[in-house]
């Protein structure tokens, strides 16, 4: 009886921080990408395939559409330029992010490891400045407060001096390898653009859930010039792989119920056999087998719940100590994370309890048609 308790107790503490943890994982990573992308990218409807978007101006209707939708957080003017940095001997490739003062900084703030973030209150200094990522710093043994030359790839080439104000570690190699984020303005003097244009738009949702429904919306009230791609269709990598996840979460789930019935099943039997003389005497005396299918239902029912109940204090339990201690840690280069991530949730909790609960009495129904089989005469010499 003690075994089949605990089996039942580590299925549920394990299908329980499965599900947490994967829930978790997919949050965390998802925090990640679309808090350096955005949700939602608008860009130039055209041929070119580079980094570097062709410059536009939204129109009046564009903006507004993106004001009056309620689905919609923020959203910011961004442009990129591939470039060059040169420091220490070193040289390095890099994707500069331009972004004006309507940025929101409250994510990369998140991420910083040393300095700050680009101070625009005054635009002369504001284009000096530029963040780069903790990877880009070690590969180019720079810290906050040194300066470089960066070389910006166009025809002729130009470079720029500029002096970094602050680190941020993403954990994403794609992106700290990938990008620095320094001012717009810088790109709209190189590339002579006018004030008002801009390479592109980033949009941010309330509800990331809702995405595909609000990325078409945002696409529908688009100006013919312009286009949109949401997070999932710039990073189809990253998307795919976490959608994986919940295929792996599913099987784990099966398992650990096939585990709990098993052992649920194998100690009705048992209990069965052990009784098998009492059920004989019973019977004798003119009890049904359905009254006697539900005692031992019951008895099996209620080892499910006890086993239910620590189940919960196990799972639960880890899933807290996780929460608010990370003390189980990730390897950052190959997960995103340095730590493993769980959200709980009260319904998904409930939901395996009652699912647990359910198959397991359903199951439970066809050991315990035993009973039936055993003969009175046979069953009180049973010894």
């Amino acid at each position: 009886m003690r075994i089949a308790i605990i089996g039942v107790m580590l299925s549920l503490a394990v299908m329980i921080l499965s599900v947490a943890i994967i829930k978790g994982f997919k949050t965390e990573v998802q925090d990640k990408v679309r808090g350096f992308i955005g949700d939602i990218q608008i860009y130039r409807y055209d041929l070119n395939g580079s980094f570097e978007k062709s410059p536009f101006i939204p129109n009046d209707t564009t903006l507004n559409n993106l004001k009056n939708n309620k689905q919609i957080a923020s959203f910011y003017p961004f442009a990129t330029k591939p470039a060059i940095i040169v420091a220490n001997g070193e040289v390095e490739g890099v994707n500069y992010k331009g972004i004006d003062k309507s940025y929101d900084w409250s994510y990369i703030k998140k991420h910083l490891i040393s300095g700050d973030v680009i101070d625009f209150s005054d635009s002369t200094k504001a284009s000096q400045q530029i963040l780069i990522s903790n990877y880009t710093a070690k590969r180019l043994m720079l810290k906050t407060g040194d300066s470089f030359v960066m070389h910006f790839v166009q025809n002729p080439p130009r470079k720029r001096k500029l002096t970094i104000v602050g680190i941020y570690d993403i954990g994403i190699e794609s992106l700290d390898k990938g990008f620095v984020i320094g001012d717009m303005g810088l790109i709209r003097r190189l590339n002579n653009w006018l004030p008002q244009q801009t390479g592109g738009i980033e949009v941010r949702i309330k509800d990331f859930s809702k995405l595909k429904p609000v990325s078409d919306e945002v696409y529908e009230n688009l100006e013919m010039k312009l286009r949109s791609r949401s997070v999932e269709e710039s990073t189809p990598e990253i998307f795919t792989w976490l959608s994986l996840l919940d295929v792996n979460t599913q099987v784990l789930l099966i398992l650990m119920l096939i585990v709990g019935v098993i052992n649920m099943i194998t100690a009705l039997l048992i209990m069965i056999l052990e009784r098998t003389n009492m059920i004989g005497m019973l019977k004798a005396m003119g009890m049904r087998n359905s009254s006697m299918m539900k005692i031992f239902l019951y008895n099996a029912v209620y080892l499910v719940g006890i086993g239910l109940f620590l189940g919960n204090v196990l799972g639960l339990g880890l899933c807290f100590l996780q929460q608010y201690t990370h003390l189980f840690k990730l390897d950052q280069a190959n997960y995103y994370l340095d730590y493993v991530p769980v959200e709980v949730h009260f319904i998904d909790v409930l939901l395996l309890n009652l699912v647990t609960i359910v198959i397991c009495t359903l199951v439970l129904i066809i050991p315990s048609m035993l009973v039936s089989r055993i003969s009175p005469l046979k069953a009180i010499r049973f010894k």
